[in-house]
């Protein structure tokens, strides 16, 4: 009896302690700093509404969202986009432990400008959309009924970057909205967005390391405050390396200033993109004398060093290292930027499996999610601010792109994957263009210098531990004008066999370069060519925009940078099909110019990279993903011979067709090429190689669809005979999944067209999702013609005037319409039947617009032939389709 009293009084002793102890915490863990998002259950009204400020509003009309969000899903649908305001509306009921402490509000991002309201009252603006912005909002908060949280965001003003650009400027509120309570004494959280500590790294090499550790102190009490500042600083393996403290005396309302830097840490292990190591740094802020945890960061630091030589390239950490590097726009079709975190995660290690080691975070800041996975998975970086095109002269525009520069590099210069800061993109593009004369171009020029160098002089203050640089079109101008003089390193965007002249233009560039200029480190910040997967071609040719010409563009770019010394590197443009609302081309809206498609599907050619950058695994891919759909002209009953490319990193690569071989072939270039007969439905094909003495193999089923040649009875059974009439490219409609052939001229027994030549157009049209097929047209027609027995036929002819001007973008470089203007109407007869006595398309349906017509013919004869007479213009078609009905 008496021992299970003891018993239970123990336990009652215990108890009573336990509650003690955990009373004594609490203090210590409701003082300590903490952060959440408020992203759920706001209200959204795309319109101006100044009322809306007001905390009694009523917004139970709007619309429920959730964050992230943006109003311009309609930038994949219209050129005119919407370009105006939106209103956010959020109430926030605040946690009672709050109370006493500091409260601020953190938007990640809001573009292009924020203004902020709480309860009625104005606490701030904030004018860029691609930084993050902080208030302290205490003063404003209620505790004893929800506040009201009202911003009124704009993405058409006219005095922030971009102004100008190819991509879409979406609106909205599209990254985190962050709550964060700190004690009255914290670390100094509304500096430019940052959260207030700075790490640097004045002294590396393999043998020893040290970090330095700077930043600001608030006391925001009524009275001084004795305080232990402390920074721990661990290895990447986990273990405490040091720890360094000192004692802060801060009155009432003073800021305070730190530096500190670490004793020397011996053999560091270095952060490299193939072995990128991270040390943590925990910052922390107590309470002197009751011990009390006001305050905490954590940061991770690299150890790292590099440079830039006109000569000889890229060095990091003292070797030579060159710059395998992609270009990298944030949105994702059909939500455009209003990304979660996971997804630019996912981009990042899409990036790493295909072995790059560098990014141009093009062209505006981005995500921290992203910045974290550069430093994580080990991607150095370039991040720029958004000047594009052309310096305007409107107030405020050069205090705005200064404000955002130092908000770029202050939010994100704790990140050793940074290694270049930039500021202006192809700015001489739009300029020249635009300003014609000797008398407009010299005020634009000397404002864009001016800019220039004031943005540099605040670069170096801000960070001269990085370089800076500017991204350059291929034109001279650069280095006339000065510009190039101003930043540490040049970028040079190339499109030489894009936008005009061939592949070999762009080594030629580069040496040149390189001779005039010879102390300019240079990458290549930009290169690419637009691929639409629907578009393939046996003749791939510039602005086809077929996977094939897409292909031999970058695997004639990339061993030129990679075999050239002086090159620093080069960022292939762009990771994605992205967002463009003023691009028209073959897919409206989409500048397909990615290594994938929006959705993060690879293009085939993405594995060709992957095979030229990843030696640590093996590579073999099937290069026919992209295209699953295969056709071709089949005389007789002899197999349509078609190429089959192979990416690998495997010296050697056998393919094989439904179990039979085709043959082996050496990799040339990351490649091997077969041609392959194709003759069953639904081929197998498969390719088989060594690595390191293990057998790798890829396969893949296609589907083919061969088109005879002779138009027999036996062969029309079934056929639906589509032809991309003045087009050299297999289309495959993503809708009917039917393949329009390329054209060819008609020989006797076949079929194909009699006179005219190929014209095209790169503005879009309307009326159809198959845009391409009628970009293309045989202008000045004759006949066309198809050797066919009797029987009752469909014939489909489809057309689109294009012969309008239209006005180009700037970013086509010598690419424009140039169409004439004249207004075509022509006469058809098909086997000597008028079916049309003054057919003009432009009437019918309007210029660019598609236009489809289908006729019903009984032929008596062993040929159709559709006869083509210009009455007004010309005559063209653009497609025409043959079905034997009876």
């Amino acid at each position: 009896m008496k021992k299970g009293k003891n018993t239970s009084l123990q336990k009652i002793s215990r108890w009573i302690m336990a509650a003690s102890l955990s009373l004594l915490s609490l203090p210590s863990a409701y003082a300590q700093r903490e952060m959440q998002t408020i992203n759920d259950s706001w209200k959204f009204l795309k319109a101006e509404c100044p009322a809306a400020a007001d905390s009694a509003f009523d917004d139970s009309r709007w619309t429920d969202i959730h964050l992230p969000h943006t109003w311009n899903t309609d930038a994949y649908t219209e050129k005119d986009y919407y370009r105006g305001t939106g209103w956010y509306r959020r109430r926030i009921t605040l946690p009672a432990h709050w109370q006493g402490k500091q409260i601020f509000l953190r938007l990640d991002a809001a573009s292009k400008a924020a203004t902020l309201y709480i309860n009625g009252q104005k606490i701030g603006e904030h004018a860029g959309g691609y930084t993050a912005c902080t208030f302290n909002i205490t003063p404003y908060l209620s505790y004893d009924s929800p506040n009201v949280l009202s911003i009124r965001v704009d993405n058409a003003r006219m005095d922030i970057p971009p102004i100008s650009g190819d991509f879409t400027f979406f609106g909205g509120i599209y990254r985190d909205v962050w709550l964060t309570a700190v004690p009255d004494q914290h670390f100094h959280l509304t500096n430019h967005g940052s959260d207030g500590i700075f790490i640097s790294t004045p002294q590396v090499s393999e043998e020893q390391a040290t970090l330095a550790i700077r930043g600001e102190i608030k006391n925001e009490a009524h009275e001084k405050a004795s305080l232990e500042l402390t920074h721990a600083i661990y290895h990447p393996d986990g273990t405490l390396l040091q720890t360094l403290k000192k004692n802060i005396q801060l009155k009432a309302g003073e800021t305070y200033a730190f530096l500190n830097e670490t004793a020397p840490i011996l053999h560091p292990k270095l952060w490299t993109p193939e072995t990128p190591c991270l040390y943590r740094v925990e910052t922390t802020l107590r309470d002197r004398k009751t011990r009390v945890l006001l305050d905490r960061s954590n940061h991770h630091a690299g150890f790292r060093w590099f440079r830039f030589d006109p000569d000889k390239g890229f060095f990091l950490n003292g070797q030579p290292y060159k710059l395998r590097g992609i270009c990298r726009h944030q949105d994702q079709k059909p939500i455009g930027v209003a990304l979660t975190d996971e997804m630019h995660r996912r981009d990042m290690e899409l990036m790493k499996e295909m072995g790059a080691n560098f990014i141009r975070i093009s062209h505006y800041p981005q995500d921290d999610a992203l910045l974290e996975m550069c430093d994580k998975l080990g991607m150095l970086a370039w991040e720029e601010i958004p000047i594009i095109d052309i310096v305007p002269d409107t107030p405020g525009y050069s205090d705005n792109c200064e404000r955002n520069l130092c908000e770029m590099i202050r939010q994100h210069y704790n990140h050793p994957s940074i290694i270049i800061w930039g500021y202006m993109n192809e700015i001489l593009l739009v300029t020249q263009r635009r300003y014609k004369t000797e008398a407009e171009l010299k005020p634009a020029i000397e404002r864009t210098l001016a800019l220039a160098q004031r943005l540099e002089r605040v670069l170096k203050e801000e960070d001269p531990t990085r370089v800076s640089t500017m991204a350059f079109h291929g034109s001279n101008s650069y280095n006339e004008t000065g510009l190039s003089q101003i930043t540490d390193i040049v970028g040079w965007n190339l499109y030489q066999g894009w936008y005009g002249g061939g592949f070999t233009g762009f080594e030629r560039f580069l040496a040149e370069q390189h001779r005039d200029y010879p102390t300019h480190p240079m990458i290549v910040s930009e290169y690419g060519a637009g691929s639409d997967k629907r578009l393939h071609s046996l003749a791939p040719r510039a602005f086809d925009f077929s996977i094939e010409y897409q292909q031999m563009y970058l695997e004639h770019y990339l061993p030129v940078m990679e075999e050239t010394p002086y090159v620093c590197g080069g960022t292939h443009w762009n990771f994605i099909d992205f967002s463009s609302a003023l691009r028209d081309e073959s897919m409206p809206r989409i500048n397909n110019k990615g290594m994938m498609y929006a959705d993060r599907t690879p293009k085939d050619v993405y594995y060709y990279y992957k095979a030229a950058w990843r030696s640590d695994i093996p590579v073999l891919h099937i290069a026919s993903r992209d295209w699953t759909h295969r056709s071709g002209v089949r005389h007789g009953d002899a197999p349509v011979m078609l190429p089959v490319k192979v990416y690998s990193n495997l010296p050697e690569v056998e393919l094989f067709i439904d179990g039979k071989p085709i043959g082996k072939q050496k990799t040339t270039n990351y490649t091997a090429c077969f041609e392959v007969p194709f003759s069953g439905k639904e081929p197998f094909l498969s390719a088989h190689g060594t690595y390191q003495g293990k057998p790798v193999s890829d396969g893949l089923k296609v589907r083919f669809s061969p088109v005879p040649a002779q138009l027999d009875a036996s062969r029309l059974e079934g056929l639906e005979l589509a032809v991309n009439v003045g087009s050299q490219c297999f289309f495959t409609s993503d809708e009917s999944l039917l393949t329009w052939v390329p054209d060819q001229p008609y020989t006797s027994g076949s079929w194909g067209y009699i006179g005219g030549k190929e014209a095209g157009t790169q503005t879009e049209i309307g009326h159809t999702a198959d845009g391409p097929l009628f970009q293309t047209l045989r202008n000045g027609i004759e006949a066309y013609r198809f050797d066919v027995p009797q029987g009752i036929y469909e014939v489909e002819l489809i057309f689109a005037d294009i012969f309008r001007q239209q006005s180009s973008a700037a970013y086509l470089l010598g690419r424009g319409n140039g169409q004439e203007n004249r207004e075509n109407t022509f006469g058809i007869r098909i086997n000597g039947q008028t079916v049309e006595d003054a057919l003009a398309p432009c009437k019918e349906s309007g210029y660019f617009q598609a236009l489809r017509k289908k006729y019903i013919v009984e032929n008596e004869t062993d040929h159709l032939e559709i006869k083509f007479q210009a009455l007004g213009g010309s005559c063209f078609l653009n497609g025409i389709k043959l079905r034997k009905v009876y």
